[in-house]
């Protein structure tokens, strides 16, 4: 695996990348965390594909946008562009969660064969409301160093209270890197709504998620919004399937690259 960075309009856009040869994928992951998240699925791409996944703007290495009011298309324009000239042709885009809104976001940029995206963020406009009042609250920074121990609380709460020291570690040290800011992706994901691009989108959909992911309930709408598309539900998951099995994920992505690419 390597890694380097991009230019594009709002500075520079890092990436993780693995594979010489073979078709192109591209991965946004969820926030507020980093490519980090594909650590282990990108080598097992990368053995039949040319796979990259990116750190959204504003996290992991990536610069930030100008600001924090920017929303999911002009994110998804700028992710484009960094795909572009990391030189992706014709990728397959995957994404998880606000991933999944950001892949859905850079295919109308960047002529893509397939997506493949876990949990779209299909909400109702009341759900949509209460994410953005209540979930992305100030991190406690201070000398005595409680951001941490509220990192901690927040990922066994929402990520559940058996997850791995592995992953809680990983999830919380992206999270403190970015804590004054990391709201600003969250909020922009909340504030739209992807069915009218997944409506629209003309190539097809692979829906890969884990059976217990919070946002499972929302693959029945993505399947009826979506012209094309299957899904393929990682069984006893609790979420992040990316995280928690990434060989099975990289065998069900790898699987739809190879009927779409």
């Amino acid at each position: 695996m390597r890694s380097g960075y991009v230019d594009t309009d709002w500075g520079q856009v890092h990436y993780r990348a693995a594979g010489d040869s073979g078709p192109w994928i591209g991965l946004f992951h969820e926030s507020p965390l980093s490519s980090r998240v594909f650590e282990k699925v990108l080598p097992l791409l990368g053995a039949h594909a040319r796979a990259v996944a990116f750190d959204t703007p504003g996290y992991g290495s990536s610069d930030p946008p100008p600001g924090p009011g920017f929303e999911i298309p002009e994110y998804g324009r700028i992710l484009a562009q960094a795909a572009a000239r990391a030189g992706l042709e014709r990728p397959v885009l995957g994404g998880v969660h606000s991933g999944a809104s950001l892949a859905l976001a850079a295919a109308a940029h960047l002529p893509a064969a397939g997506l493949v995206l876990s949990g779209v963020p299909l909400f109702t406009a009341e759900e949509r409301a209460r994410f953005i009042s209540g979930w992305t609250p100030e991190a406690p920074l201070d000398a005595r160093g409680s951001q941490f121990g509220w990192a901690v609380e927040r990922y066994l709460r929402t990520w559940g209270p058996d997850l791995p020291p592995d992953l809680l570690h990983l999830a919380v040290v992206e999270l403190m890197r970015v804590a004054d800011r990391y709201e600003w992706g969250y909020q922009a994901a909340f504030r739209h709504d992807p069915a009218d691009a997944l409506a629209a989108l003309e190539p097809p959909v692979l829906l890969l998620n884990a059976e217990f992911d919070v946002l499972a309930a929302k693959d029945a709408t993505a399947l009826e919004l979506a012209r094309d598309a299957r899904l393929v539900v990682l069984p006893g998951l609790p979420g992040q399937p990316h995280l928690r099995a990434p060989a099975d994920f990289a065998a069900a992505l790898l699987t739809f690259v190879r009927e779409v690419a």
